[in-house]
């Protein structure tokens, strides 16, 4: 993948296991990743851990089979980055 610097990804089901191992993949391309997981703390979680290693990351708690979540992870994500790529 080429690299992705200041391009905005969200990644849900990213606190942990195939979502996470994919946001720090992004991450290390350049991109800033959102860190979205139904498991609100172990998203907070990962992208400090994220965030501790020099990337830029956010977490957002969300629902995936709810649509206000859903736009709430999306409005989360434009308020902070301006994007989504």
């Amino acid at each position: 993948m080429a690299h992705s610097s200041n391009k905005v990804a969200i990644v849900t089901g990213a606190a942990g296991g195939i979502g996470e191992s994919t946001a720090r993949a992004l991450a290390q391309r350049g991109m800033r990743v959102v860190i979205g997981d139904l498991r609100g703390t172990a998203a907070t979680d990962t992208a400090k851990r994220l965030q501790a290693e020099g990337f830029e990351a956010l977490a957002v708690e969300v629902d995936i089979t709810d649509e206000a979540s859903v736009r709430t992870m999306a409005d989360q994500t434009l308020a902070q980055w301006g994007q989504i790529d």
